[in-house]
């Protein structure tokens, strides 16, 4: 069992996320603490000098209220939510540590052709994090 687990989400894939979630709970000791986390990949400048000005406040805005919503009021663990900004293998990285966390749980895809070349998230994460890493395929 596990004190502190930080669950990183894709909120492009909602169902997988809360089975992650979900998955979370089963692992977490009575007394722990969940940090449900999404990260918000930074936009290129030359892209976000076309976009309106809001735009990134605004995504930000309904990522914490999608996030929000996954968890279940009446879940007798407690669970915080957060939206970070960056590269998310390192935020997700630094959530686990911010937290003392003793668990990052991420969901992956199927590694393609380019995950060989560049490396996947949940790759980085596995190669680069301090606790555990489990990872929910």
């Amino acid at each position: 069992m596990y004190s502190r687990i930080v669950v990183a989400v894709d909120l492009e894939h909602t169902a997988q996320a809360q089975d992650l979630l979900a998955r979370a709970v089963a692992l977490l000791n009575r007394d722990g603490e969940i940090r449900l986390i999404h990260v918000l990949e930074e936009v290129p400048g030359y892209i976000a000098a076309e976009l309106p000005r809001d735009l990134a406040e605004r995504r930000r805005a309904e990522a914490a209220v999608e996030l929000r919503t996954m968890i279940d009021p009446d879940q007798p663990v407690q669970i915080t939510h957060e939206v970070r900004r960056g590269a998310a293998s390192g935020q997700i990285i630094q959530a686990a540590e911010d937290s003392a966390a003793d668990l990052i749980m991420i969901a992956s895809h199927r590694p393609g052709l380019r995950d060989y070349f560049i490396g996947s998230t949940a790759a980085r994460v596995i190669r680069h994090a301090r606790c555990s890493v489990l990872v929910e395929r």
